[in-house]
């Protein structure tokens, strides 16, 4: 047989290089997953500037002290900014300059109040075109009014007033305030007209003498900026640094570039030790899938997993970092369990480590982490090898709790950093972890089901249950053939587990394989009551055989209505696989008078295909055994094996297994199984020697005949 399996796997090759290429798409994509969605030791890399708006709370993920750079720097310029203006001292020239324009003014006016030839309408024009002064009408008046000796003491006194507020610190912004003095220096012995005249000409003049220094104000405020002491910034582990919907601060920024939580520029240091990780994980998974050729050549699978495996990364990579619980929330355990659902248990395994190490990469505690995704992962796995009932998903689910548990107890116990609380809520996080493992299992199991057409353990064990109703029209309208199919269910599962086939895709197919038979149960001799008239016998053999072969395609349109999974439907089509009617066709060959060629042997055979595997081989070999053993009832143990024999032989005879990859060895571990599952059946007697007197001799008592009986 495994010649035949050979030439099978030429007509349907997968080579390596389909095998190679997959990984390598898998690996470009791992390396860009994590080139894209980088972390770093502490946290994860957040592409946030000034003014962006936080969308999550993000945590400090150690204890951190630094000196802030951005706190120290707005403290300086507070302090900066607290520093007044600074201003030169006065400048004498300004004053000199001051009192040589009022002493010039004052030669203008004597020399207006001099003019005898001007009228006093002319005189007052003049002193109003002064433009250094703007005197009011009533104070031109005053002045021309002016006897010569009071004009003297005001002229003086102006002079001598202007020089006594020159003298002092005159800056821009108190000009006013000096020019409010003046009347206080006015002489007391001038009349009231003539001190307001000498306040109003002294007034008129007054300048700043202290002007703005830029360089001294400067300085002063670098001497205000150095005496400001660093400020200091700290976090603890687990400390909000920046709460969900804060408007992004410089303050905040450089928290989180202290952290190494910005997303910096990736060197190529970083690119090759990302590619290099990735290599040395995807080569370990290239040679687990070399030496299972099984796994290599099912391209459905490996895209399947290839696919779950980097959607779980990017999860991960997305979820996981710059958090303190929540690594250990995110489910990567639920991969594994997914992979040995849907593929291989022995798979799920060795791709679980790939997945924790590259999960774990650049994390905060990425070592505690690694371990903790692959212990929980492996747990998993293992507690599900058995997959016959949904609890068992969920004692799975169990595992990955109880292990995850245990490493952060191993790991966390001893961290002085780490009070109950934190210890609690890590171990309630392993907890989630496991339920969510399990739930989400079952939800992708369900799904990737339906979308790829796979049969899941899980849909094996509901179509299964008596209670289906395909199951149930089968029994209330074709009886037999229901028991039939229980038969054959049985014999073929007890094959199925010796030769390590699959023991309930073998069982759950055997009980469909005839479906169709429920539509027209009273053509089938199994559903037929003894000595009731056959309905065969008024049908032509023609007719005879399409209703026979159709019970075929029947099932098939009830495989899709009741919705059964597509390995079900192979059942039903490969069971007969290309063999004849021979009763029919036997008939037919007889009616044409014994010449075959006049008989069209396409209308006596089933449509096949072949069985393309071997679970539904062991069901085409069931059948025809149990129905032959039901027509005959051997009731010895050699006829039941030569029986069994003559059936796998025909078969064997007419390529009805070429297909398959069953071996020699196969062959005769099924032969001994029908036969050991037949025996138990029908009770075949076990033949003793013929009866024998045996005297038993006693010394107290007479001999006695004991005839032993045949026992069945």
């Amino acid at each position: 047989m495994s010649s035949s399996s050979k030439k099978s796997r030429k007509r349907n090759p997968i080579s390596r290089s389909i095998l190679g290429i997959i990984l390598l798409v898998a690996a470009a994509a791992a390396t860009f997953i994590i080139l894209v969605i980088p972390v770093s030791g502490d946290g994860t890399e957040l592409g946030l500037g000034i003014g962006d708006v936080a969308t999550q709370d993000i945590l400090a993920p150690r204890a951190l002290s630094y000196e802030s750079e951005v706190l120290t720097e707005a403290k300086q310029e507070e302090a900066a900014q607290s520093v007044s203006p600074q201003y030169a001292s006065p400048d004498t020239s300004i004053a000199r300059l001051q009192v040589n324009q009022l002493r010039n003014v004052l030669a203008f006016i004597n020399s207006v109040r001099a003019d005898t030839y001007a009228t006093a309408e002319q005189q007052a024009a003049d002193l109003t075109a002064i433009q250094t002064i703007n005197l009011s009408p009533e104070s031109i008046e005053a002045l021309l009014g002016l006897s010569d000796t009071a004009w003297q003491a005001v002229q003086q006194e102006s002079i001598s007033v202007l020089e006594q507020v020159m003298r002092g610190t005159i800056r821009e912004d108190r000009l006013e305030d000096a020019r409010r003095t003046i009347p206080a220096l006015v002489s007391l012995s001038l009349p009231e007209a003539q001190a307001e005249l000498v306040a109003e000409l002294a007034a008129a003049f007054v300048a700043p003498n202290s002007l703005y220094s830029e360089e001294l104000t400067e300085t002063q405020k670098e001497n205000a900026r150095q005496s400001v002491a660093p400020i200091t910034q700290s976090f603890v582990a687990g400390e909000t640094v920046v709460p969900r919907g804060h408007v992004i601060s410089a303050s905040d920024l450089e928290a989180l570039q202290q952290f190494g939580l910005l997303q910096p520029e990736t060197s190529w240091k970083d690119t090759t030790a990302i590619a290099t990780l990735v290599v040395i994980n995807f080569a370990f998974i290239a040679l687990y899938f070399i030496q299972r050729p099984d796994l290599r050549e099912n391209t459905l699978s490996l895209i399947l997993m290839a696919t779950v495996f980097l959607l779980f990364l990017i999860g991960a990579r997305l979820v996981t970092p710059n958090r303190t619980v929540v690594p250990y929330m995110f489910p990567v355990a639920g991969f594994g369990m997914l992979i040995a659902a849907l593929v291989s248990s022995r798979a799920a395994l060795i791709l679980s480590i790939p997945l924790a190490i590259l999960t774990g990469y650049g994390l905060v505690n990425s070592y505690e982490l690694t371990l903790f995704y692959m212990f929980t992962s492996a747990f998993g796995v293992l507690m599900l090898r058995n997959i016959h009932r949904l609890l068992n998903f969920f004692w799975a689910g169990f595992g990955v709790m109880v292990s995850g548990a245990l490493v952060i107890l191993a790991f966390r116990l001893s961290d002085p950093l780490l009070d109950a609380v934190g210890v609690l809520q890590l171990l309630a996080a392993a907890a989630f972890n496991g339920l969510a493992a399990a739930s989400l299992t079952i939800l992708l199991q369900f799904l990737l089901a339906q979308v790829l057409g796979l049969t899941t353990t899980l849909q094996l064990v509901e179509i299964s249950r008596p209670d289906h109703p395909l199951l149930q029209s089968l029994l209330r309208n074709a009886p037999g053939t229901y028991q039939h199919s229980l038969q054959i269910a049985n014999l073929a599962e007890q094959a199925a587990e010796r030769i390590g086939a699959d023991t309930l895709l073998t069982r759950v197919g055997a009980l469909y394989h005839d479906a169709g038979k429920v539509l027209y149960p009273q053509y089938f001799i199994e559903n037929q009551v003894p000595g009731s008239r056959n309905p065969h016998d008024e049908l032509s053999p023609e007719e005879s055989a399409a209703i026979i072969i159709q019970h075929v395609t029947d099932g098939i349109d009830l495989a899709k209505k009741y919705r059964l999974p597509k390995r079900i439907h192979d059942f039903i089509l490969e069971h007969h696989g290309t063999m004849m009617t021979s009763y029919q066709y036997h008939n037919a060959v007889k009616a044409a008078d014994g010449d075959a060629q006049k008989v069209d042997t396409s209308l006596f055979t089933y449509p096949g295909p072949r069985p393309q595997s071997r679970e539904t081989a062991l069901v085409m070999l069931a059948d025809g055994v149990e129905a032959r053993a039901r027509a005959e009832r051997p009731d010895t143990e050699e006829k039941v094996q030569t029986l069994v024999k003559e059936i796998v032989d025909f078969r064997l005879q007419r390529n009805q297994l070429v297909d398959t990859d069953l071996t020699m060895k196969n062959i005769d571990e099924i032969i001994a199984s029908f036969t050991n599952t037949l025996r138990g059946v029908y009770h075949p007697r076990i033949k003793y020697p013929s009866s024998q007197t045996v005297t038993l001799r006693s010394q107290s008592a007479p001999t006695a005949p004991v005839q032993t009986e045949e026992v069945s």
